[in-house]
C-alpha cells in the first residue's frame, strides 16, 4: 500500500537552489581548533563561533544543565507537589495523547512513585473528549478515581480558563506542566503554571522536557536517593524529538544523551517497540520521528493513547509484546485512514486550479478523520508550500481542524485574526488547532487566505532548497566524518546538513529498489561513494553529469559503521 507521503503534490514553482554564504573567519576558526573547514563552515552557520562554543557544542555535559527553579511558577509547583505527597493525598495526571503526552505522563508517574504516590493516570479520548482539559474528561476522571485533592495537567491546560475555573468550584488544585502558547483571555486558575512562555527563557522546551525540569527541582528540594533521573532520559527524547521542538540548549543535550539511552534502553515497553519497529541498537532522530513516534502516535490519533502509555510503563515483557503489536496494527489503520484523507485532500487541492493564485490553503470534510487531519496537513503545507488547515466535520457540522505552516506566517496570529470565525483554537506559530462550524468554513476561508496574503511575500511562496555547503567528494575525510558525527542529533534549529556537489558522474543504470528507488555508485574527481535516491524519477533521469543536493548520513551494519550519501535533489550540470 502506497503511503500519503510518497502521493506528489502539483506545484507550479521549481525549487531554487540556494547555497548559503561563508561565514567570515572560518579560516581562522578551522586553525584555532584543528577541524576540518567544511566542518567549521557548518558550525559558525549555527552560531559556533569561538573555539569554547564549538566544544560546548560537539561535546555536551549534562553538568551544564541550568537550575530548573527558575522556570516560571517552579516553586510553586514543587511545594504542592510535595505537599500532596506528605499528606497522602490523591492525584491524578491529566495528559494528552501524543507522544509528548504520554512520555510526559510516563516521567511524570515514574517520579511521583518514586516519591511513594500512585497517581491516577487519565487520557481524554480525541474523539469523544477532544483535545486538553474538558468538562466532559473531568466527568470520566471523577468517575473513574473520585475527586483527587491535585490535578497535575501535563501538555494541556494553559488555555483551559473555563475548565480550571470549574475544577476550582469542586476544590480540586491544579498544576499545569505545558508549553502551550498562553491564552488571549489571561492565565487560568491554577496553583502553578510550569510554562516558559511566561518567562524569557527555555522556550524550546516540549512537555517531556518540562517535566524532567519538575522532577529535577523535586530532587534538588528532597533527595531520593535510589530515583536515577538520568534513567528517564529515554522517555525524554522520545517525547522532545517526535514533538518537533527545537534541539538547541538543553533540549539538544538531553535528546543527544536521550537516544543513547534509547540504544540501550532496559525498558521493556520501549524494547518490544523497537523490536515491532525494526529498530536495534544504534538510534538517530529519524528512527524516532518515522519508527517510534508514530507508533506512539497511532492509538491515540484513532482513538486513545492508553495503549501506548501502558506500553511506556509496561514491566512485564509478554504484556509489553501485546502492547506493541497493538499499537503495529493501529498504525497500518492509521496508514489507510491518513491515505484515504489524503486522495480525497488531493483532488479539493486540485479543484482549486493554480496554486499561485492562493497564499494559503483551507480544506475539509466529513469523511475525514480528526486524527489525521493534521499529519494530511503537514505534507500539503510541505509539498504546496503553502499554509495549510484540514477540517474534518462530524455529522452535526462541528469541524476539528490542523494547521501546519511555513517560515514567515504564524497559524496563531492568523487564527487571531479570523476568531470571530471559530468556536476555539490555539497552538504555536508553525502548528495550531482549530475548530469551527460547518457554515463558517468558506467565510473563514477567505479571511484566512487574506491573512496570508498580507503577511507572505512572493519570494516567501517560492519553495527553495537550501544548502548548507558546496563540497567535493574528496571533503569527506575520516577526520571530518568524525567530527561531524558530533554534530548529531538533528533536528528542529540543528537541521541536517544538505550538500551541493557538482558535477558527478553517475555508473547507471545502477540498482533500483522497490521499483521506486535507485542505488547508485557517484564519482568525482576519482572518488567515488554509494548514493540512495528516493522516489527516483526511473524512466526519466536526468543526463549525466549531475549536480546533487545531498546529505551525508551514517548507520551501523552488522555493528560496523558505514556512511553513504542520500540525494534530495538531482540535476543536469550546467555546461
Amino acid at each position: 500500500m502506497a503511503l500519503a507521503s510518497e502521493l506528489p503534490l502539483p506545484t507550479t514553482r521549481p525549487p531554487r537552489w540556494v547555497v548559503k554564504p561563508v561565514a567570515e573567519g572560518v579560516d581562522q576558526l578551522a586553525a584555532d581548533t584543528g577541524l576540518p573547514r567544511v566542518l567549521c563552515a557548518l558550525l559558525a552557520q549555527r552560531g559556533h563561533t569561538t573555539p569554547g562554543l564549538i566544544r560546548d557544542f560537539l561535546v555536551p555535559k549534562l553538568a551544564t544543565l541550568g537550575d530548573p527553579n527558575v522556570l516560571p511558577e517552579m516553586p510553586q509547583a514543587v511545594e504542592r507537589i510535595l505537599q500532596a505527597v506528605d499528606q497522602g493525598q490523591k492525584v491524578a495526571l491529566y495528559g494528552d495523547y501524543d507522544v509528548d503526552g504520554v512520555t510526559s505522563m510516563s516521567l511524570m508517574y515514574l517520579t511521583l512513585r518514586a516519591y511513594g504516590v500512585k497517581p491516577h493516570l487519565f487520557l481524554p479520548s480525541r474523539m469523544d473528549e477532544g483535545y486538553g482539559l474538558s468538562l466532559d474528561g473531568f466527568a470520566r476522571l471523577f468517575e473513574e478515581f473520585g475527586k483527587p485533592d491535585l490535578l497535575l495537567a501535563l501538555d494541556c491546560g494553559t488555555t483551559s480558563i473555563k475548565e480550571l475555573k470549574w475544577l476550582h468550584e469542586q476544590g480540586v488544585d491544579c498544576v499545569i506542566v505545558d508549553h502551550h502558547e498562553l491564552s488571549p483571555d489571561g492565565r487560568p486558575e491554577c496553583m502553578a503554571l510550569v510554562n516558559p512562555k511566561l518567562g524569557q527563557g527555555f522556550h524550546y522546551f516540549c512537555t517531556a522536557g518540562l517535566v524532567f525540569k519538575v522532577a529535577h527541582a523535586l530532587l534538588k528540594a528532597r533527595r531520593v536517593p535510589e530515583f536515577d533521573l538520568k534513567s528517564t532520559l529515554d522517555l525524554v527524547a522520545l517525547g522532545t524529538v517526535a514533538d518537533l521542538v527545537p534541539l538547541v540548549d538543553e533540549n539538544r543535550l538531553l535528546v543527544r544523551r536521550g537516544l543513547e539511552a534509547l540504544g540501550q534502553t532496559e525498558r521493556v515497553g520501549i524494547r518490544a517497540l523497537k523490536e515491532a519497529a525494526g529498530v536495534d541498537g544504534f538510534l538517530q532522530t529519524h528512527h524516532v520521528s518515522f519508527r517510534l513516534g508514530p507508533r506512539l502516535n497511532a492509538a491515540g490519533r484513532l482513538d486513545t493513547a492508553f495503549t501506548s502509555l501502558q506500553l511506556l510503563l509496561a514491566e512485564d515483557p509478554v504484556k509489553a509484546a501485546e502492547f506493541a503489536a497493538l499499537l503495529e496494527s493501529h498504525n497500518r489503520d492509521r496508514q489507510a485512514v491518513e491515505l484515504n484523507v489524503y486522495n480525497e485532500a488531493e483532488q479539493q487541492l486540485l479543484a482549486l486550479g493554480d496554486l499561485d493564485q492562493h497564499h494559503a490553503i483551507v480544506l475539509g470534510s466529513r469523511n475525514w478523520h480528526p486524527g489525521v487531519v493534521g499529519i494530511v496537513a503537514s505534507r500539503i503545507s510541505r509539498i504546496a508550500n503553502r499554509p495549510t488547515i484540514l477540517f474534518s466535520f462530524d455529522e452535526n457540522g462541528m469541524g476539528k481542524g490542523s494547521g501546519r505552516s511555513i517560515p514567515g506566517f504564524s497559524l496563531v496570529e492568523a487564527i487571531d485574526i479570523c476568531r470571530e470565525h471559530i468556536v476555539r483554537g490555539g497552538g504555536h506559530a508553525m502548528a495550531a488547532g482549530v475548530s469551527i462550524k460547518e457554515e463558517n468554513l468558506d467565510v473563514f476561508r477567505v479571511a484566512f487566505c487574506d491573512a496570508a496574503r498580507k503577511a507572505l511575500t512572493d519570494e516567501a511562496l517560492t519553495p527553495v532548497l537550501e544548502m548548507d555547503a558546496e563540497v567535493r567528494f574528496a571533503d569527506f575525510t575520516y577526520d571530518f566524518l568524525q567530527n561531524f558525527r558530533l554534530m548529531e542529533p538533528f533536528g528542529q534549529q540543528n537541521s541536517e546538513p544538505v550538500f551541493l556537489c557538482r558535477r558527478v558522474t553517475p555508473r547507471l543504470p545502477g540498482r533500483t529498489m522497490k521499483d521506486k528507488h535507485l542505488r547508485v555508485m557517484l564519482t568525482q574527481d576519482g572518488v567515488s561513494m554509494e548514493a540512495r535516491w528516493f522516489n527516483a524519477p526511473l524512466q526519466n533521469l536526468p543526463k549525466a553529469p549531475w549536480d546533487i543536493a545531498m546529505r551525508v548520513q551514517r548507520n551501523f551494519w552488522r555493528g560496523e559503521e558505514q556512511w553513504q550519501l542520500t540525494l534530495d535533489a538531482v540535476k543536469s550540470s550546467e555546461m
